[in-house]
C-alpha cells in the first residue's frame, strides 16, 4: 500500500459520506418525512442536520486535503482533464455547501427554537434546494471519476 492509494482511500469514503448522505436524506428521508406535522418535521431535519453537517465539514476538509494532495503528488500539469473538472465541481459543491451552513441552516434552527414554523419550512425549503443540486453535482463527479475518464 502507497501513499496515493491511502489518499484515494479517504478521498472516496468522504465522498461516500457526502454525497451518499445527500442521497439517502433527499431520496428517503424527506419522502418520508413529508407524513408528519411541520413542527415535527422541522424538528426531526434540524435534529439529522445537527448530526449530518458536522460530518460534512470533516468530509470537505478530507477531500480537499486528498484531492489536492493527489493533484500536488503528480503535478496539476499532469493532472488527466478529469481531475481537473472533479475539482473544479468540487469546489463548486463546497460553497454550496458553506452556503447552507451559513445561511438557511442558521434560520432553520432559529426558527424551530422560536417555533416560527413558516420560516422553518422556507429555511428547510432552502437547504432542499441546495442539496438537490448538490447531489446532482456529486453523481456527476461519480461519473466523471468512474466512467473512465479520471484515468
Amino acid at each position: 500500500m502507497n501513499a496515493p492509494h491511502i489518499f484515494l482511500f479517504f478521498h472516496l469514503l468522504a465522498v461516500i459520506v457526502w454525497v451518499g448522505g445527500m442521497a439517502f436524506a433527499y431520496l428517503c428521508l424527506r419522502p418520508a418525512a413529508g407524513v408528519l406535522a411541520p413542527p415535527d418535521r422541522l424538528r426531526l431535519w434540524q435534529g439529522v442536520f445537527s448530526r449530518f453537517f458536522p460530518m460534512v465539514w470533516v468530509a470537505v476538509i478530507a477531500i480537499l486535503l486528498t484531492g489536492f494532495g493527489g493533484l500536488l503528488n503528480i503535478g496539476f500539469a499532469n493532472a488527466p482533464l478529469a481531475w481537473h473538472i472533479m475539482m473544479s465541481v468540487g469546489l463548486v459543491m463546497i460553497f454550496i455547501y458553506a452556503y447552507v451552513w451559513f445561511v438557511p441552516w442558521q434560520a432553520l434552527k432559529r426558527a424551530v427554537a422560536a417555533e416560527r414554523w413558516p420560516d422553518g419550512a422556507a429555511a428547510l425549503g432552502r437547504i432542499r434546494q441546495a442539496v438537490a443540486v448538490n447531489t446532482s453535482l456529486g453523481l456527476i463527479n461519480v461519473a466523471v471519476a468512474t466512467l473512465g475518464l479520471a484515468a
